[in-house]
């Protein structure tokens, strides 16, 4: 069972640092590579910008000090690369295909690069700010490929491997269409980042609402082989409120995403401190 959990990161202290102290604070990007020696090259390359790494701390800045929202930085980018591998490797275990195999004719490393690069990606335009946050996302992304992905690809593979990314980046968004698997599997990484309160959906810091609720009861999750489908997630809930974070998120990121067969969602109950509303909650 591999369980997603998220790293050991205090935002609050993290408002109070300094530009220098919040780079000495650095987290550093890192994913199983499995032999896959570009996804190491990346790491390398990814972990020495000091530019990108100044972009996600100014994503934070915008989401949690500005607008009082969840993480959008670099501990939430890290999670949701290693959900996108692990789920990708899962489905490549079943023999789906990646998207950039079939119409390319390129490698299963090749689409995990490209997951990595989505979801590592796919919030820089919240730097600037959050509404159509995707569509800035991309005109920075465009310029951090250029650089990044000459390292590892000649310049005609570049361009594909860009394009591939980019489309990942803007299917995330609500009510994007992706095209490919692998933009598929991004969005469903970026609506996983909930463990232990880490809610997707923005709520005002210290509210009662049902998202802050909903987003409190969530308290771990694990993904792994699935029975009949490739996948499988499961959510282990503090209370019933998780439900909604599982149905107004979750459902919503999953519909039109092409994962649709591939994907069960399980959720259950843990403990024994509320009056049980259900046994098992599924999608």
């Amino acid at each position: 069972m591999t369980e997603i959990q998220p790293d050991q990161f205090d935002t609050a202290a993290d408002a109070r640092r300094t530009v220098e102290e919040r780079f000495e604070a650095r987290i550093v990007m890192n994913v199983p590579d499995k032999h896959n020696k570009k996804l190491r090259k990346l790491m390398e390359i990814v972990n020495a910008d000091d530019d990108l790494y100044g972009l996600w701390l100014a994503c934070n800045v915008t989401a949690i000090q500005r607008l009082g929202m969840t993480d959008h930085g670099p501990v939430h980018v890290k999670i949701v690369m290693n959900i996108a591998v692990r789920m990708l490797r899962l489905l490549l275990d079943r023999d789906v295909v990646p998207s950039v195999v079939a119409d390319w004719k390129l490698s299963r490393d090749d689409a995990e690069v490209i997951v990595a690069l989505g979801a590592l990606l796919h919030d820089v335009g919240m730097s600037i700010q959050r509404a159509d946050h995707e569509d800035f996302s991309l005109f920075i992304a465009q310029e951090k490929l250029k650089e990044i992905l000459p390292h590892l690809y000649d310049h005609r593979v570049a361009n594909i491997i860009r394009s591939e990314v980019l489309h990942a980046i803007i299917a995330h968004r609500r009510g994007g269409k992706p095209l490919t698997l692998e933009a598929g599997v991004v969005r469903i990484a970026d609506a996983l980042d909930m463990a232990k309160g880490r809610s997707r959906i923005p709520f005002e810091a210290g509210s009662d609402s049902i998202h802050s609720i909903s987003a409190a009861a969530i308290d771990s999750i694990s993904i792994d082989k699935g029975g009949e489908r490739p996948i499988c997630i499961t959510v282990q809930m503090t209370n019933s409120a998780g439900v909604f974070q599982l149905d107004q998120l979750f459902r919503e990121k999953l519909k039109g995403s092409g994962l649709e067969p591939h994907v069960e969602l399980r959720a259950t109950l843990k403990g024994d401190t509320e009056e049980r509303l259900f046994k098992e909650f599924k999608i």
